[in-house]
């Protein structure tokens, strides 16, 4: 399975380390706007960008956060009322604490919820053959 990883020129690094990168220019959803039209049914991806996320499961796309959980048809209309009204709140100056510090309990999840989806992939991909 191959790994790309999408990103604005913004945020463009020196050293990739032989990885698969692909740069879009910098403005706003540009890189949404590369996933879109570049996922296909099946793929996996990686964001904690709800409304991507949304429209990434709508594509058939396997869509998990950085901090391990799952986007699914069935949690995600929530999730997106959930952003709308703490953008809401913002807009009318109550700010909340934002997110929490990424830990090393995040990444455990994370490999573990990933290695259930590509065991998953796996088993799928071996019934079809």
């Amino acid at each position: 399975m191959e790994a790309v990883f999408v990103a604005s020129y913004a945020h463009m690094k020196n050293d990739l380390q032989g990885q698969n990168w692909v740069f879009v220019d910098s403005y706003k959803e540009a890189v949404d706007l590369y996933l879109m039209n570049h996922v296909k049914k099946g793929d996996f991806a990686v964001t904690q960008d709800i409304g991507l996320a949304s429209t990434l499961i709508a594509k058939e796309v396997y869509t998990i956060s950085p901090r391990g959980s799952l986007y699914e048809e069935n949690g995600i209309q929530t999730a997106l009322e959930l952003r709308y009204l703490s953008a809401k709140a913002r807009r009318q100056g109550f700010y909340g604490k934002g997110p929490k510090p990424f830990t090393k309990k995040d990444r455990e999840k994370f490999i573990e919820e990933l290695n259930i989806l590509l065991s998953n992939f796996k088993i799928c991909s071996r019934n079809h053959n």
